[in-house]
């Protein structure tokens, strides 16, 4: 039987609770749901070793955005979209002050569409760093951020953690924001969810490429991520689709085991995503600012 792959804590979740019909679901994981802005958030909280190991992931916060709806094109679908993921994030930031140092790093192949996520929301941030010291007076109440694009590890011959140890050396960052692309276990989730979680991250784990934890324990900041899916893995989602279909399940072989699958119109929707991503962290980190102000600062 083909173990489902999924880079969602809250898929883990339903996956969890799915085969805990008959027994007691284990300690130390907290499920909380609520609406805001149009869009239904859900907040897994593992609070302990034994919720860790039942889910797969370190303890922390994994907050769930459910785009779903933003791809009805109702009424500011944007504009809510962008402000439910800031105020998500904004509640994962440490409060170091409002002139804390804020380093991004968007992770991935920027040449690749499925993994162009972060690079793509690197290029619609607000980067004020340079700003802020340049002109303190001017700037005074932007928060400064910096950020970097690690590419990858072919390209580059760094590892993606060398280079943002690299840049937070410079820099010394109340906090490291890392964004990067998922994989998911549901097609309905596929570039229709935001995932962002206060534990860091593994490039490369949602495609079994594991690299070097991005994290608080390697960076000595709090790191907060930000994923979205934009892929599945294949020999999973022939086990749900079959699944559905009433077949008795059967192990698959490994012939598919490196084979993926995204959206027909996954160019236009991680481009789409990519910019609300971006937008996001801008309106997280700068408090000042309207989403109005943000388009007409970056263009």
């Amino acid at each position: 039987m083909t173990v489902p792959r999924t880079d969602l804590a809250l898929e883990a979740a339903d996956d969890l609770a799915a085969r805990a019909i008959n027994f007691a679901p284990p300690e130390g994981i907290r499920r909380l749901e609520s609406l805001q802005e149009g869009y239904a958030v859900t907040d897994i909280r593992i609070t302990c070793a034994a919720g860790a190991q039942a889910l797969g992931k370190p303890v922390g916060r994994y907050i769930t955005v459910d785009l779903r709806p933003y791809f009805d094109r109702q009424r500011m679908f944007f504009h809510r979209a962008v402000w439910c993921i800031a105020y998500q994030l904004r509640s994962l930031l440490p409060d170091a002050g409002p002139h804390a140092q804020i380093l991004v790093a968007g992770l991935g192949n920027r040449a690749m569409t499925p993994d162009a996520v972060g690079p793509i929301a690197v290029e619609n941030l607000l980067v004020t760093r340079h700003m802020v010291r340049t002109l303190p007076r001017q700037f005074q109440g932007f928060t400064p951020v910096s950020a970097l694009c690690t590419g990858v590890l072919a390209r580059t011959g760094l590892e993606t953690l060398e280079l943002i140890q690299g840049a937070a050396a410079r820099v010394r960052p109340a906090a490291v924001i890392a964004i990067d692309a998922l994989a998911a276990r549901s097609r309905d989730r596929l570039c229709a969810t935001v995932q962002l979680s206060d534990t860091g991250l593994t490039p490369g784990s949602g495609v079994g490429n594991h690299r070097r934890a991005v994290d608080r324990a390697a960076l000595g900041v709090p790191v907060i991520a930000v994923g979205v899916p934009t892929v599945i893995d294949g020999a999973t989602l022939c086990a749900d689709l079959l699944a559905e279909a009433g077949c008795p399940q059967q192990p698959l072989s490994g012939r598919g085991a490196a084979l993926f699958v995204t959206p027909q119109d996954i160019d236009q929707r991680v481009t789409e995503l990519g910019r609300m991503v971006g937008y996001a962290v801008t309106l997280a980190l700068q408090r000042g600012l309207t989403l109005e102000d943000v388009t007409g600062l970056l263009g």
